[in-house]
Parts: C-alpha cells; structure tokens; sequence
C-alpha cells in the first residue's frame, strides 16, 4: 500500500510539473466557477493599450472552465492561428448563433470539418479573385452612386452581388430590413452570458414549452431560412427563365453538380456573405470618411495621384488599379488602423484541452514591432517603397498588410470582394469630392475624435461626426450624372 501511495504520489508530482496549464500565461483575476466569464460581456477593455501592456503578447482567462488564449501581437497571433492551422481551425461551440438561430448549417461556426470545408470551397470558388471580376460594373455602378449623393450604406452593391438585387431606392426595403434583424440577433447570440445554454449544454434538453428562450429561438431560425430561401428562390426563378446576369447566388446554383450544397446550406450560405459583407464595408467606409478628414495631406496625395493618372474627364476604373499604387494603400491602410471586427471570431484547438483561442486584430495591426513607431497613426506610405511601388505584406505568408481578414483556414473568404469594393468607392470619392471638416461660427474647424468608438467590441464604429462634402471642380456633377444614365439609375 506504501509502495502504491508513493507512486500515486510521484504520478501526480510528475504530471503537475508536466502540466502545460501549470505556467498559465497572464490574465485577469479569475472569479470562481465562472472565471472571466463577466469580463468577455464587452470586449472593449481588451482592445485598450493597458490591456496590452499588463498582459503581454499571450494573455490567458478562463470562462467557466474553458481555457481562452488571446493573443495580442501580429507574430504570436500569425504564428499559432495562421502557421499551425491545422491544430486551431475549429471554432468554439455556440448553440443558440448556430444550432437553434441557423440550422446548424452556418459555415463561420462550424468545426472545419468536411461539411465545413465543402461549404467553403463553394464560396471560394465563387468569390475567388478572378471570379469577382465579374462584379466590377456592380461596384462601378454603385461607386458612382456613393459619390453622387454620399447618402448610400454598403447595403445594395452586396444585395446586387450576392442576388442579382435591384439597386435599392430607400433603405425600407424589406429583405434588407428582414437581414438587418437577423444582423441584431447574431450579434446578441454570439455576445458572451447573453444566454445560459453556452455554459449548460444541457439546457437544450428543455422542452421548449419550458424555455422560453428556446421557443423564440428556434422561430427566429425558421424566420430566417424562410428570409434566405425567398431570396434564393428569386435567383434561381430567373436563372429558370434563362436569366444571365451574375451573382454570388447564381454561381452556387450553377455549379452545385461540383460543390453538392442543399438549398437550404446556399441560402444560409448567401446570407452568412450578406450579414458579414455590408456591415463591415459601410463600417469601414465611416472609419475611411473619418480617416481622410483627420489626415487632410493623405486625401490630396490620393487626389493628386487620381489627377495624374485618371484626368478629370472621366471617372476612376478598375482599369486604373495596378497605376494607383497609393489610392490601393489607403484601402490597405484603413483596413489595418481601424479593424471593424477587431477581435475577429473565436478560433478552437482541436488538442489542448479545446482551447478557445482569439486574435487580437487590433493590437496586431498596431504593432511597433511589425509596423514601426508610427503604428498608431494613419500613414498609407508605409506601403509605398522607394519606386512608388505597391509594398508586399511584412510577414511571409500574408500578402494583405494587416490580419483583419482573419487567419489560415478560416480567413474571410470575401475579402478579394471587399478589397475591390474599398478600392473603387476610395478612388471614386476621391475623384469627385473633397472631404472637409465642419467649421464652426467663428469659422474654425471642429475637432475630431478618431481614437473612440461605439459598439461592445464585436463590431466597431466611430462616435457620430459631421462631414462637409463639395465636388472638386466644376464638372464633377455633370460626368457623375452622365455616368448614372448609362447605368439607368
């Protein structure tokens, strides 16, 4: 009995010293039981420089229980997500933003899986960067409708690309107004302690007419797939009728003998584009507005550089790009300095202990290490070098600049989509208007404030501003309105 204590003893020593939860990186003060769990309700504090300069690089919490590592510099973030993907492409269960509000189907949370990876596949094929190149006259069109009346939020030119949707005259529509809604509840079933089921699993065993939480849920996703289904139905009715024009819908209709989705996973498919695409590009193109008011002498380089190679006869094209080497780094600027999900989504490790792990996009992107002394501030000639050239990524492997389109497997499969988008919408406004500050009655510009922003740290946006636009010169109005007839709108 002696000899098999003492080497119990000796067992339990050995695993202690072996433990890789022994030396825990550092963290917040845990609660019992529930840990951290408080503390991820809202992300802000994780985004602040003090969280940054208590916790280091690596810092650990506990969420009742489940491990999570958050990482809070560009290399420890690249080299564990992006490098050793095949150990952390999973992602964290989430029951309520997946099972019971999507069907179970949403690509985003699911584990990568073969199921994960087939959705996948179909989205890549159809938003690859050759393939977007059929959506160049959507964004033109709407371009030049943002530059016309400033009064546009990122919603028609996605609806136009995902369904073949008609450019949007009030944003009352009600498929718009439908999404916008599901955009609300995701957004609550994915927040930390919204619901209890997270930390219970077993809660899902409660009969629904117990549950009230439960009942509204599994509604809601009916709600949803019946909202996603409508506006895949439209796609493949006119497809049907022998209709041509491209979108993301028709493309997985088209090629679904390759890709075997069920409609029920395209329409989920197509709406998961929706709900991550127009959020974020309006978001950005707030920051952008924000960005080229507040650093005046970026806005006339890009000016003068449109100027030289463009003329004022005629609007920016894609044509243009590969001869606007700054315009594109502003677009590759605005993306790193104000992430609009700067946290991104939750990663999990198939293997030790099913760790959640998060990105810190923010403190990546603001890495002195990777980006200089001046990482904090809005500088798009940090991608330019010596020739005037467009510079490559600063880590190999990562050719976009920054981590704000995620990370190895399950980077954003949109974000050659966004890319472009950001592209012509900044060489267009640029073309057209000048973006100015406010004055005051004594005539003195009002301040701005482009270090706050509101929202719990999912998504991002700046404190409201105000904004004055005036066209660049006096034929600006004329070309913009010439150009809008041809597209018929």
């Amino acid at each position: 009995m002696i000899g098999a204590l003492l080497a119990a003893i000796t067992y339990f020593i050995i695993s202690y010293v072996k433990s890789p939860w022994r030396k825990l990186p550092p963290g917040p003060r845990r609660l019992p039981i529930i840990g951290n769990a408080f503390q991820l309700s809202d992300k802000k504090w994780l985004l602040s420089k003090d969280c940054k300069g208590r916790f280091g690089e690596v810092m650990y919490l506990d969420v009742a229980g489940t491990p999570v590592i958050v990482f809070n510099s560009f290399k420890s973030a690249f080299d564990v997500l992006e490098r050793s993907a095949n150990n952390y492409s999973d992602r964290p269960q989430l029951i309520m933003a997946q099972k019971v509000l999507n069907k179970g189907v949403l690509m985003v949370f699911m584990n990568y899986d073969a199921h994960c990876r087939r959705l996948r596949r179909a989205s890549q094929a159809a938003l690859a960067k050759t393939a977007v190149r059929k959506y160049y006259s959507i964004q033109t069109r709407e371009a030049t409708m943002l530059a016309s009346a400033l009064l546009e939020n990122g919603a028609s030119v996605v609806m136009s690309i995902l369904y073949d949707y008609p450019p949007l005259t009030s944003a009352h529509d009600k498929a718009i107004e439908g999404i916008e809604v599901y955009n609300d509840r995701m957004t609550r079933a994915t927040s930390p302690g919204q619901y209890l089921v997270e930390l219970f699993p077993w809660m899902m065993l409660i009969p629904k007419r117990f549950a009230k939480w439960k009942r509204e849920g599994l509604k809601h996703g009916d709600e949803h797939q019946e909202l996603f289904q409508g506006l895949l139905n439209r796609v493949k009715v006119d497809l049907d009728e022998g209709g041509t024009r491209p979108s993301f819908c028709a493309s997985l209709l088209q090629e679904n003998d390759r890709d075997d989705l069920t409609e029920q996973e395209m329409a989920f498919l197509a709406g998961l584009m929706y709900s991550a695409g127009a959020e974020t590009t309006s978001t950005t193109l707030i920051w952008w507005t924000l960005a080229m008011m507040a650093f005046p002498e970026v806005q006339r380089r890009a000016q003068a550089e449109l100027d030289d190679v463009v003329g004022r006869s005629r609007l920016p094209t894609f044509d243009d790009a590969p001869h606007l080497p700054y315009v594109r780094a502003v677009v590759k600027e605005i993306l790193r300095w104000r992430p609009v999900t700067p946290l991104g989504v939750a990663h999990a490790a198939k293997e030790d202990g099913g760790a959640i792990c998060m990105g810190n996009v923010w403190h990546s992107n603001h890495d002195r290490a990777v980006f200089g002394d001046d990482a904090d501030e809005f500088r798009p000639e940090r991608y330019i070098n010596e020739k005037g050239e467009l510079l490559t990524g600063p880590t190999e492997g990562n050719q976009d600049n920054h981590l704000t389109f995620g990370f190895g497997r399950r980077a954003c499969p949109g974000k050659h989509l966004a890319n472009d988008a950001l592209f012509i919408d900044t060489a267009r406004i640029l073309w057209a208007i000048n973006l100015e500050r406010t004055r005051d009655e004594n005539g003195n510009e009002m301040p701005l404030d482009t270090d706050s922003f509101e929202g719990s740290g999912v998504v991002i946006r700046p404190l409201p501003f105000d904004c004055r636009f005036t066209p660049r010169f006096p034929e600006v109005s004329s070309i913009l309105a010439e150009e809008r007839i041809q597209y018929g709108v």
